[in-house]
């Protein structure tokens, strides 16, 4: 019965967490869309699989964090410069777009499953989300901190990110082919989401560097 709640908890977090749109549920999509479903799965584990190992230094390693701040506040900018840029650059693809090319972030030979692996290490609203959560559920006393239940708890957040990207997966792509949107549409909105992630983990940097 323990071995179901820890999963569980793990996989309500996680899910909910994915349901916000957002950079990989909106990527997910236009793989989905443009590549297949294979693709988009393929994507999907990637991008858990980094989720799970954030958790999991989340749930052991706030210690570490906690006297190498200045290192994930370096990460945070570079992640602020690099989303600003592929949001304009997303914007200049849209309006150079005449014919049915590919979203930004797709356009290379890159195997989907290391691209969900690249864009979601490179997202470090993660790492705050994870210590929020975690820290509830221990004052809450429902996360022991004991090994069996980080690990259940940390294989049901994984399922959960996969789950809450199939939304997008099957979900978005029902919902643009029945609205018939464009590439150059989608690329437009692939632009505002990635400068208004800019823009929120700027905030953060500013006013809340270390929470």
């Amino acid at each position: 019965m323990q071995i179901l709640v820890y999963l569980s908890l793990g996989f309500i977090v996680s899910f909910l967490g994915q349901l916000p749109l957002g950079n990989m549920s909106f990527t997910s999509t236009q793989i989905c869309l443009q590549e297949g479903f294979k693709k988009a799965w393929q994507f999907a584990i990637g991008v858990a699989i980094v989720e799970m190992i954030y958790l999991r230094f989340a749930l052991t390693g706030m210690d570490w964090v906690t006297h190498h701040r200045t290192w994930f506040l370096a990460l945070g900018w570079v992640t602020v410069v690099m989303f600003l840029a592929l949001g304009i650059m997303a914007f200049v693809t849209a309006k150079k777009q005449t014919g049915d090319k590919k979203a930004l972030v797709l356009n290379n030979k890159m195997h989907r499953f290391i691209l969900g692996l690249i864009m979601s290490a490179l997202n470090p609203v993660q790492i705050p989300f994870w210590f929020l959560w975690t820290t509830t559920l221990f004052q809450m006393g429902l996360l022991p901190a004991e090994p069996t239940p980080f690990n259940l708890f940390t294989a049901g957040a994984g399922t959960g990110t996969i789950a809450g990207l199939a939304v997008y997966i099957h979900g978005g792509n029902w919902l643009v082919n029945k609205l018939k949107t464009s590439n150059k549409t989608l690329n437009q909105i692939m632009g505002i989401i990635f400068i208004l992630t800019a823009l929120l983990q700027l905030w953060r940097i500013v006013y809340k560097p270390f929470v």
